[in-house]
């Protein structure tokens, strides 16, 4: 029988996943910050994280989009590999994470047409192109929509797998995040009350739900075991 210890070893490329996993969020919200700050007529208080694709400097949040969007695959993959292998089969939780990730990567394709009057010179209601019908149905919609679904699938097997604690924290990080989603949404629409903030409650939308599935992934890091067990010391 191995030790609790033996049993959650796993080798560098098993362990590859679950960082690919931790590192998403911070990459992603750190990127878009940076970018927001220093991007002259952007009002990060006021326009949404993918107007940052468009302008000069447009290929940063681009290539924003598409990093993050592997490196949140690479984990839903691994992820999904040891659910199966540890008798857990939470077979819908990795799909979600996944479906979550090729939104990213849709949304870095296909940029999103101007809004609220980014970049300067263009009209406060913008214009429509097929390439941002594409990145906001469905690409933009599925990043949220999948992710905040994995929220409350994990909230649901952590409740089954006696983590009361993991099943709250990933109810309430799903709720938080559809519900500023939506908010923010009705910003960029024009709402009166919500117009000026839409960016911001966006940017906290996304980096609750990126916090979460990064958290998710060095948690189970550390409680799954690892699909290749780690070779046994000498003498053991």
């Amino acid at each position: 029988m191995r030790t609790p210890a033996e049993s959650t070893a796993r080798t560098p490329r098993a362990t590859l996943p679950y960082l690919c996993g931790a590192a998403g969020g911070p990459v992603f919200v750190t990127a878009f910050l940076i970018e927001g700050a220093a991007r002259p007529g952007y009002d990060p208080m006021r326009h949404p994280v993918s107007s940052l694709a468009l302008g000069p400097y447009g290929w940063a949040q681009v290539a924003n989009f598409l990093v993050t969007g592997l490196l949140l695959l690479v984990f839903a993959v691994g992820l999904r590999r040891d659910l199966l292998a540890s008798g857990r089969r939470s077979v819908w939780g990795p799909r979600l994470i996944g479906a979550s990730a090729i939104g990213l990567i849709g949304a870095g394709v296909f940029r999103t047409d101007p809004v609220g009057g980014y970049p300067p010179g263009t009209p406060a209601h913008g214009v429509s192109t097929w390439q941002g019908r594409l990145h906001d149905v469905p690409f933009s919609l599925l990043f949220f929509a999948a992710l905040a679904a994995a929220c409350f699938v994990f909230a649901r097997r952590f409740a089954g797998w006696g983590e009361p604690g993991w099943a709250v924290c990933s109810a309430v990080c799903g709720l938080v995040f559809i519900v500023l989603f939506v908010l923010a949404g009705m910003g960029f629409s024009g709402e009166e009350n919500l117009v000026a903030l839409g960016g911001l409650l966006q940017r906290i939308s996304i980096t609750v739900g990126l916090c979460w599935a990064g958290l998710l992934a060095v948690h189970l890091m550390r409680t799954l075991p690892g699909s290749v067990p780690a070779r046994p010391a000498a003498g053991a």
